[in-house]
């Protein structure tokens, strides 16, 4: 089993790497387009801005790679900005457009009285209506586990079925989504300690 992480010169690689290898996988870290078409499954990261990370990948050519994976039916699993890539674009750049694979935005977050960013641990609510969406889920028995979360931004899809998992830190946001192939978390599972871990091992060892 070759998961291939995405390089494309940001994004929290090392531990990235370092959590999956810790649930069994064999990572290969890779901005070469041969390694994520031959790669089993693939996992986007991501860190910093929405616009800096969709110019790194337009800089290292990995748009159409990455939708041809998306495409491809294999799994694939996005991480914090790795996930709002996927989405058409930012109020955080709102002249930069997104790979677009999944329709919607991604909002700012609206918490009146409560700081932004969002940093710290909050717990999952699973969306039960999204189940039969994507199966098997990687956060199949993550209700009400804690996991960690930096960022000032969330995914709003345009089909609301998607969102696999909200938090709540004022408001609803959108914590997961998972349809087809695609997984994707706005926490950071590498950074979430056993509960994190049990999320990777899903996606990594799926039965």
């Amino acid at each position: 089993m070759k998961i291939t992480v995405i390089d494309y010169g940001m994004g929290n690689l090392h531990s990235v790497a370092k959590a999956l290898e810790k649930v069994g996988a064999t990572v290969t870290v890779s901005s070469q387009a041969a390694d994520i078409q031959s790669a089993s499954k693939i996992v986007l990261p991501g860190v910093g801005s929405f616009g800096d990370c969709m110019h790194n990948l337009e800089r290292y050519e990995l748009v159409d790679t990455i939708t041809a994976a998306l495409r491809s039916g294999k799994p694939f699993m996005g991480i914090c900005l790795g996930m709002q890539l996927l989405f058409e674009g930012s109020e955080e750049s709102p002249a930069v457009a997104g790979i677009g694979y999944l329709k919607g935005q991604v909002r700012k977050i609206v918490a009146p009285g409560l700081k932004i960013p969002h940093i710290g641990w909050n717990n999952l609510e699973l969306n039960q209506t999204a189940a039969a969406l994507s199966a098997p889920s990687i956060l199949a028995d993550s209700n009400a586990d804690y996991v960690y979360f930096v960022h000032s931004y969330h995914c709003v899809p345009q089909d609301s079925r998607i969102i696999s998992a909200y938090t709540d830190y004022g408001s609803k946001i959108t914590a997961a989504i998972g349809t087809d192939n695609i997984q994707a978390t706005q926490f950071h599972p590498e950074k979430s300690s056993i509960a994190g871990l049990k999320i990777l091992s899903k996606f990594v060892n799926p039965n």
